[in-house]
This record gives structure tokens, C-alpha cells and sequence, in this order.
């Protein structure tokens, strides 16, 4: 009797990111998916990943990654600025992309990386990890089910404690800034409610402030849109923040939805519903976001089921930011050249 289970996806991983272990490596040995290649560009720090993380070989060089015929899937948690190039290379080596957000440095490399997937006809996907988490599933359930009325507001917020100051998303150079690493979060979950508030919502508002010594780089950014239904949302973000927080609230004319932490919500798995009937707390499971984020991908690969995220959806939302960044006084990020 032959074996009926899909066969595993083949991952190469570009660097060797601390966010990886939690994105990919935990995921994927839940998942039984192939880690088969690692590069770095301390081939030392590459060994080291692959040591821990049971990852199959190293190789020299991300081109040679990319090169690699086992390697299927490319992975990609670089800095913000490496995404668009490396995204770009990847795709032109006929691979699959998964890609850390955001999937480029402002909308005109996006739209680049769009027309290298539909050239190569190859899946490109930015890990919007979030959106395939019982958390995030249930609010849009709640929506859709007319539970909370006519839909009025939506409040999103996604904010950390300060990254060091050396650290690249400081960085104007390597696409930095709160708006490039935590506001595509909040962005991107208002953008998610179209379909139950009259189509995709347009900016009406936007500002932000400077972290001091990066010149050019937002330390909080606040957008302010607006549905075609009505409905208007705040979508903020803030990279020095006293505590961590991503949350989502949907109100409506009937009640309230509340999700604590729809970023991560293997942190609290919390959906507060608050309506004329009273409050009630649902609790959607602390399984990783990661996890469903991978399972999603390869049934796609592999049984071209439905995925909600690909090269398109990545444009709209750096199409989005963009808007985002002008509004507020900023400039969109600048693209980041590939050394040699």
C-alpha cells in the first residue's frame, strides 16, 4: 500500500536569524518538513545553526543556496532591506519564497518581486504568520457572523521595548524603522477585514517620530483610515515601547471583539467578546502561528490548496506603507544593493 502523505518540503535558510528557531526550525520538526540547506556569511556561524538546529548541510554562499537543486523552499528572515534582493534572486532561481515581512524595501521593489513570481511561476508568500492562527480566524468568524452589528472601528497596535541601538532595524540603510518591522503587522490585520467593511480601506491620516540619532527612521508611526463602508481603524506601531503589546480591537455597533496578542498569540490565546449579552472570554489554543503558517504553505505546494497570501497581497501592503511613510513625513525606505 503506498504511502498517501504528502512528501516533506525541502527548506534552504538564508543567514542564520535568531527569529528562525522560532519561524521555521520549531515548525518544521512538528511538521516533519526537511531543513536541507543553511548559508550564512560567516560560514562558521552557518555550521553552528545547522549543529543545533539539525538543519542537513552548509553551504558557502547564499548563491549557492539558491543554486542548490534540493533546495525547494527558500526561507528568508534577513534584515528588512535584504528581503526585496535576495527575494528577487531566489525567484529567478526558480524557488519557492517564504519570505520575512516585509517582503521588500518600498513598493516599487515589490512590485519587482510580483513579476518575478508570475514570470517563474513559483509561489511566493510573506509570513504574515498571524493570519492563519485560530485567533485571528475566529475574530474574522465573529465579524462575519453579524455578532457585533455594523462594523465602526478597528484598533490595532503592535508595539516592543527598544532593540538595541546597533540593531538593524535602526537602520535606514537596511530598510529599518517601526512602521517596516511592527506597523505592517497592524496594517496588514486592518487591511485583512475588507471583505466585511466594503472593500480595502484608504489612508486618511498618518504621523510619526524620529528615533533620535537614526536620522529618517520612525521610532512610533499612527495611521488613521478608513473603509469604504464607514468604518474607520487606527493602525499603530511603536519600536520603544514600555512593554510588548499587539493587540486588535474590532467594535461594531452590537459589541466588541479583543484579541490581548493576535501577533503571537502562542502568548495568550485570549479572544474577549463584550456584547449586550454580557462578556466572555474564548481561548483558541497556544499552538505556534508558525506552525499553521507552514502547514498552509506546503498544502499549497503540494495540494494547491487555497493560500490567502502571495506576491499581490505583499505589493497592497507596501503599496500601503509607502502612503503610510509619506503621510507621516517620512520617506519610503530606500533598496539596499547586493555587495559585488
Amino acid at each position: 500500500m503506498n504511502d498517501s502523505s504528502p512528501e516533506p518540503l525541502r527548506v534552504g535558510v538564508l543567514g542564520a536569524a535568531r527569529i528562525t528557531e522560532l519561524s521555521l526550525v520549531g515548525p518544521a520538526r512538528t511538521t516533519g518538513h526537511r531543513l536541507v540547506a543553511v548559508a550564512a556569511r560567516d560560514r562558521s556561524r552557518a555550521e553552528v545553526f545547522a549543529d543545533e538546529h539539525d538543519v542537513e548541510r552548509v553551504v558557502d554562499s547564499y548563491a549557492d543556496l539558491l543554486a542548490d537543486p534540493e533546495v525547494e523552499v527558500v526561507y528568508n528572515p534577513l534584515a528588512n532591506g535584504l528581503h526585496g534582493p535576495w527575494n528577487l534572486a531566489a525567484l529567478a532561481a526558480g524557488k519557492h519564497v517564504l519570505t520575512e515581512k516585509p517582503s521588500a524595501s518600498n513598493a516599487e521593489e515589490a512590485a519587482e518581486v510580483r513579476e518575478a513570481a508570475a514570470k517563474n511561476g513559483t509561489v511566493f508568500m510573506e509570513a504574515f504568520h498571524y493570519l492563519f492562527h485560530p485567533v485571528t480566524r475566529r475574530l474574522h468568524e465573529i465579524v462575519g457572523s453579524g455578532e457585533l452589528g455594523e462594523l465602526q472601528r478597528v484598533e490595532t497596535l503592535v508595539a516592543i521595548p527598544a532593540p538595541d541601538g546597533s540593531d538593524p532595524r535602526w537602520s535606514l540603510p537596511l530598510a529599518g524603522g517601526a512602521m517596516m518591522d511592527l506597523g505592517c503587522y497592524s496594517l496588514h490585520a486592518v487591511r485583512m477585514l475588507a471583505p466585511w467593511a466594503g472593500g480595502a480601506p484608504r489612508l486618511t491620516s498618518a504621523r510619526g517620530g524620529e528615533r533620535a540619532g537614526a536620522p529618517g527612521v520612525d521610532e512610533w508611526l499612527d495611521a488613521e483610515l478608513e473603509f469604504p463602508g464607514g468604518a474607520t481603524a487606527s493602525a499603530r506601531c511603536h519600536m520603544a515601547y514600555d512593554e510588548l503589546e499587539m493587540s486588535c480591537r474590532i467594535v461594531g455597533s452590537a459589541g466588541e471583539a479583543f484579541a490581548p496578542n493576535f501577533v503571537l498569540p502562542h502568548r495568550d490565546d485570549r479572544v474577549v467578546v463584550r456584547t449586550a449579552d454580557g462578556e466572555r472570554t474564548e481561548r483558541l489554543g497556544t499552538r505556534s502561528s508558525y506552525t499553521y503558517q507552514l502547514e498552509a504553505l506546503a498544502a499549497h505546494i503540494r495540494r494547491d490548496a487555497p493560500l490567502p497570501l502571495d506576491a499581490d497581497d505583499a505589493l497592497a501592503t507596501m503599496t500601503l506603507i509607502d502612503e503610510v511613510y509619506r503621510a507621516a513625513g517620512f520617506e519610503p525606505r530606500p533598496r539596499t544593493a547586493l555587495a559585488g
